[in-house]
């Protein structure tokens, strides 16, 4: 077995991990560790790009629960991603608000300019492009979220593809 075939579960949590999961959960009382599952997936996510079951099993090993549990977790928020994306993870909110204003219409034109189907990565591993529920920015509508992080208001399809060709750039 090559060495990038040996799951993580197989492989200590590196001590800089272990480190970043202790400063989190040390915001909790002590029975109550398992409240940070949302930032230790996050940490995970920001190491390797994406939430593997194998970490998962890490996860719930280091805060005492079940792998069920950190799944369920990982499952229910789409800011999780539980296979590679792109460098570039843009979620276009669709949800009732959205969707009045133009979302799906943004998603469609977001998929038909990158060449992808929802959920889908550009060839090129540069985009991912999915729904996406509620993003609390209503009022913005259509809104969508970059990376997980950064907030995009008033998407019309001439930001959408201002805001490509920034990322593009960006890549290069």
């Amino acid at each position: 077995m090559s060495a990038s075939a040996v799951s993580v579960a197989s492989m200590p949590l590196s001590e800089a991990t272990r480190a970043r999961f202790a400063r989190e959960v040390a915001k909790y009382p002590p029975e109550r560790k398992q409240s940070a599952v949302m930032a230790c997936l996050a940490i995970v996510q920001q190491e390797q790009g994406w939430v593997t079951p194998e970490s998962e099993e890490a996860i719930a090993d280091y805060l005492g629960m079940a792998p069920m549990a950190v799944q369920e977790v990982t499952t229910f928020y789409n800011m999780y991603n539980q296979k590679p994306v792109g460098r570039f993870k843009l979620n276009v909110c669709t949800n009732a608000p959205c969707m009045f204003a133009g979302g799906p219409q943004a998603l469609e034109h977001l998929c038909g300019k990158l060449g992808v189907e929802p959920y889908g990565t550009t060839a090129d591993g540069v985009f991912t492009v999915q729904p996406s529920e509620c993003l609390g920015a209503c009022g913005d509508a259509p809104v969508m979220l970059v990376n997980d992080r950064h907030m995009c208001s008033f998407m019309s399809n001439d930001k959408l593809d201002q805001l490509v060709e920034g990322l593009r750039e960006a890549e290069d």
